[in-house]
């Protein structure tokens, strides 16, 4: 395993296709901001620029498909607008392709914003929030429609299965006060139902999902102060919060190995902790290991392999585009205890993933 030493990372997001084919960032400088697709299925990854005539809003998003296409969204006037860029040949040289899907009408207060890959690859949808509802779009892949009307503003937004249709959203209702993790099914309408209740006036986000072996990423602060935990869906074990996940700098999971569905404990686990850290980590583990992020690390992210391969993209003026494979070791690393206080004896006792009747049988 070879790791780069640690250097500031790209803060523009950067998001990568499901199947890891396609890649997709708002690149350029200054105010000259262009669509850049990256492929990543070849032995060596490549860029394709898809600037279009006038150059995009720093604000703008975008989003990969697993056929090539980039997805879009920008505001524009009153209206948030979604539309599709692709490569397209001409006589005069390369040239970009644009389909435009639909509009959102920009309501003030309204945060449209666009979701996490969508499972099958090809369709997408966004969040539009506001203090009091909160409706899921459809933008690509189908109809330009919503799907989904949830009472109470939502944030979040992760896949619990891979057909697209149960998604997990952070809801936060206006009288309640607390956020809670609740899952919609948008096979039937945006009917919605409790998925993280760990305790009565606990905030408990859900913030990676592996959805073939039903692994939970949580931060919950349900054990007295925000935690990062994990359980597995539709398990009757309680959500547990180990002592190595305790940082002292904010973590975030970006990227969880899928294909475990059987043995969901031994699903590596990617964090970014700070601005450049990483570390890698599995439930059945009791440490983790911290590591540097290769130099020109895109907005800490990255993409496990079910053979249990992490690729990390980066950017830097010798390699502009380019990825770094590393794997978990398999030796524990000597101990390092990064928090030696023990935790607050009157923390609550965390139970069970309560209210969660998401199991394999009504997945179905």
């Amino acid at each position: 395993m070879t790791v780069c030493a640690i250097d500031v990372t790209t803060t523009a997001p950067f998001t990568i296709a499901v199947d890891g084919s396609y890649a997709a960032r708002l690149a350029g400088e200054g105010e000259a901001h262009y669509a850049e697709r990256w492929t990543l299925a070849g032995s060596e990854a490549y860029a394709v620029p898809l600037p279009l005539a006038q150059p995009e809003e720093a604000d703008s998003e975008v989003l990969p498909l697993t056929d090539g296409r980039v997805l879009i969204h920008r505001r524009v006037a009153e209206r948030h607008a979604f539309a599709l860029l692709y490569p397209t040949g001409a006589e005069a040289g390369p040239r970009t392709g644009e389909l435009r899907l639909g509009t959102v009408d920009a309501e003030e207060g309204l945060r449209v914003r666009l979701l996490a890959p969508c499972p099958d690859g090809l369709a997408a949808f966004a969040l539009a929030a506001t203090d009091t509802e909160t409706t899921v779009w459809q933008v690509a892949g189908g109809p330009f429609a919503q799907v989904a009307r949830v009472p109470g503003r939502c944030s979040g937004g992760v896949w619990l299965d891979r057909a697209g249709r149960m998604l997990a959203l952070d809801r936060e209702l206006e009288l309640e006060g607390t956020v809670k993790a609740v899952a919609v099914d948008l096979g039937r309408g945006g009917e919605v139902s409790p998925l993280l209740q760990i305790a009565e006036d606990s905030e408990d986000r859900l913030l990676l999902a592996d959805p073939d072996g039903g692994l939970l990423l949580i931060r919950s602060d349900a054990p007295g102060e925000p935690r990062l935990g994990w359980g597995v869906l539709g398990s009757t074990r309680p959500v547990r919060f180990p002592e190595c996940l305790r940082f002292e700098e904010e973590a975030t999971p970006f990227a969880v190995q899928p294909g475990q569905t059987l043995m969901p404990e031994t699903c590596g686990v990617a964090l970014r902790v700070g601005e450049a850290g990483l570390a890698l980590w599995r439930p059945a583990d009791r440490y983790v290991f911290r590591l540097g992020g290769p130099a020109g690390w895109l907005g800490g992210t990255g993409l496990w392999t079910a053979e249990g391969r992490l690729h990390l993209p980066y950017a830097t003026p010798e390699a502009p585009c380019g990825i770094l494979g590393t794997t978990l070791p398999a030796a524990p690393p000597p101990p390092v205890h990064l928090d030696p206080s023990p935790p607050a004896a009157a923390a609550p006792r965390p139970v069970p993933l309560q209210q969660a009747p998401l199991n394999r049988a009504a997945q179905a």
